[in-house]
């Protein structure tokens, strides 16, 4: 098997190591406790996600007749290709391919992809200072704290990165040509190279230019979906019976779901249990927080390799695929 096939399979078989033994002797009993109705909701949660996902796509594309049924088969196939690609690098590839066989150019693909990134960063921006003003009135212990002060670092560090590649982009640019002058790219390659950069940056300045109310509109089906998206967690905690505030399960996902994208492990599998589990244990017990992981990563990481493979498959194909399980993080 191919080594991004290999990848997928140890990250899903740590995803179910970590939680089995930080829960320990107790999680079974606590996973078979846990409601069902609760689940199967969890699960309609994830649907109503993809469904706000898809007409957030058709808001930013209204030049082209995308149906609802359209755009949420393209909305599953790309989260399929995020969660089993290392760093989710399948996701735009995906997206961009399966736009192109409906009209949108290449560079109009990555700056939709790219407008739908920066509206999900000022959600979690708001959703931080609201979470801020919140700790205000409430006593937090040292553990809580450094969670805050985490998310709120990454998050301005993260700004700071994208106000600098704003500002000083032709620059970034014109070192990006000597670079690869240096490195031996023929003139015709760089040029190429350059003339997607610039399609690209019109692209995504033709994208900013949309209407502000429909701006506004993609901005709240952002609000909706990470709010319901989020809450996950939140349901499975209550569910299992602890009373841990929406606020902290919020963060913890925040930081943990970070922490996975950053291990380039396909979904962030086993690099996302691992950190929740140091988040998490501290707050509700190891028992707990095993069940919690494994309840969690099922209904947001498994549901969707198992519900959007059959539709990836239909959408892109496998000559997709293939080239997907195979990608070598360079």
């Amino acid at each position: 098997m191919s080594r991004g096939l290999w990848l997928l399979l140890g990250g899903l078989l740590a995803a179910l190591l970590i939680p089995l033994l930080l829960g320990g002797t107790g999680l079974w009993r606590l996973v078979q406790g846990f409601p069902a109705n609760l689940l199967l909701a969890m699960l309609g949660i994830i649907l109503v996600c993809w469904n706000l996902n898809a007409l957030r796509l058709r808001l930013l594309l209204p030049g082209f007749r995308l149906s609802q049924k359209d755009a949420l088969g393209i909305v599953m196939a790309t989260e399929f290709a995020i969660c089993a690609t290392p760093g989710g690098a399948g996701g735009p590839l995906t997206l961009m391919a399966l736009l192109m066989r409906r009209g949108v150019s290449a560079a109009q693909g990555t700056a939709t992809y790219a407008v739908d990134q920066l509206t999900d960063l000022l959600v979690f921006a708001c959703a931080l200072l609201g979470i801020l003003v919140y700790a205000l009135s409430h006593a937090l212990s040292p553990h809580l704290a450094w969670l805050l002060g985490v998310s709120a670092g990454l998050l301005v560090g993260v700004f700071v990165l994208l106000f600098l590649l704003g500002r000083f982009h032709r620059q970034m640019f014109r070192l990006n040509g000597r670079l690869l002058q240096r490195l031996g790219v023929s003139t015709r390659r760089r040029l190429q190279y350059a003339r997607k950069v610039m399609r690209f940056r019109n692209a995504l300045r033709q994208s900013l230019s949309l209407p502000r109310p429909l701006l506004l509109g993609v901005f709240l089906l952002s609000v909706a979906h990470w709010g319901l998206r989020y809450s996950v967690l939140y349901l499975t905690l209550r569910g299992l019976g602890s009373e841990l505030s929406w606020a902290w399960t919020f963060l913890v996902q925040m930081l943990a779901l970070s922490a996975g994208q950053a291990s380039l492990l396909p979904g962030g599998a086993g690099g996302a249990e691992l950190a929740s589990a140091a988040l998490l244990a501290p707050l509700v017990g190891k028992s707990t927080s095993g069940a919690a992981i494994l309840i969690w990563r099922a209904v947001t990481y498994y549901f969707y390799l198992i519900a959007g493979a059959p539709v990836f498959l239909h959408l892109a194909g496998r000559p997709l695929l293939r080239r997907l399980v195979r990608y070598r993080q360079s």
